[in-house]
């Protein structure tokens, strides 16, 4: 008799465990961020342009010079708060705790605020900020375990190709800089003013309103000839090249460029600029750059790349739970411009 009450007492446990099982959903698989397959081709990387300022962040454009470049995937939006909140959640992983931020004494500070402080990052799909090269490079490799793809930073040159989208002007919408609030998220009248009520700082801007006082959601302004959003603006990205003075000894394939490193790679180059740039910094050509362990709210965050072949077509095919969530956090920052 005890035999069978204990019995029957195993198999009521199961049975329980079984429901409670079945009215768990399964946790949904981490899936790639929408991604745009660059063409093969080749362009005039570079520009005469003068140094910006004193050259200090601003690695010389010059020589300019041809490269070829083999087709790959690059994402289509920056990488998100959302996204990069899901690497942290699965792996742990830790960030610095400190990070560069304006600052009303000193104009800009190190200070004891992180990516998910909700100052700089205000939704889940702002573009993530305070996450060094390292984190992005992390970050990378994380997607790559859980896809069985090969993700990655892009070198400058695949960064410039796909930002340009076969462009030869100054910037991917034209060389009219007096326009390009149409275009891209940055140093405008609404940074002004945020810059001037929240910190007491005055800073120079462009007069013109893109709508956003500093980072906003992704893909928000219209997209390249190639199908990228945010190629200028909202965030400078991080790419795979360590900083160089120059483009003398440049590679022309469009690889990544990581011999001679001027400072032994501890800079890395960022492009594109962010809501914090100015016009000349926005421009296709133009080149910032940051310490590989620079944290920084004033701009740095990065986009993935992918090589060609590492998995078939279905790789284009999107993530519609993404898309649609993208899009009504779109729709809700439009609402709000409105309002």
């Amino acid at each position: 008799m005890k035999t069978l009450i204990v019995s029957l007492s195993l198999l009521c446990a199961s049975a329980a465990a079984d429901a409670a099982t079945a009215t768990i959903a399964p946790a949904k698989p981490v899936s790639a961020p929408p991604m745009v397959t660059v063409p093969t081709g080749q362009f005039t990387m570079g520009s005469t342009e003068p140094r910006i300022g004193d050259g200090s962040h601003n690695p010389a454009e010059q020589p300019p010079h041809l490269v070829r470049i083999q087709s790959f995937r690059l994402a289509r939006y920056e990488t998100t708060v959302g996204q990069f909140r899901q690497f942290v959640a699965a792996t742990g992983y830790r960030t610095q705790d400190a990070c560069w931020q304006f600052d009303r004494a000193d104009g800009m500070a190190r200070k004891d605020v992180k990516w998910d402080t909700p100052d700089h990052a205000p939704g889940e799909f702002h573009p993530v900020l305070c996450v060094t090269w390292d984190d992005a490079n992390a970050y990378a490799a994380w997607l790559s375990g859980q896809t069985g793809r090969r993700f990655r930073l892009p070198s400058e040159a695949e960064w410039e190709y796909a930002a340009r989208a076969g462009t030869t002007t100054r910037y991917p919408s034209g060389d009219d800089a007096d326009g390009l609030c149409a275009y891209a998220n940055m140093k405008d009248r609404r940074f002004k003013a945020a810059l001037k009520q929240d910190y007491g700082l005055d800073m120079l801007a462009t007069d013109c309103d893109d709508g956003a006082a500093l980072t906003t959601v992704v893909g928000m302004y219209p997209a390249n000839a190639f199908g990228l959003y945010d190629m200028i603006g909202n965030v400078a990205e991080w790419v795979a090249d360590c900083e160089h003075p120059d483009y003398q000894g440049a590679p022309a394939d469009g690889t990544v460029w990581r011999g001679a490193c001027e400072k032994e790679n501890e800079y890395f180059i960022t492009r594109g600029g962010s809501y914090a740039s100015a016009r000349t910094v926005l421009r296709s050509a133009a080149r910032g750059h940051g310490g590989r362990t620079n944290a920084s709210s004033l701009g740095e965050g990065f986009r993935i790349a992918e090589d060609i072949g590492a998995c078939d077509e279905t790789c284009a095919v999107n993530d519609a739970d993404f898309d649609a969530a993208l899009a009504l956090a779109q729709k809700t920052e439009r609402d709000r411009r409105l309002n």
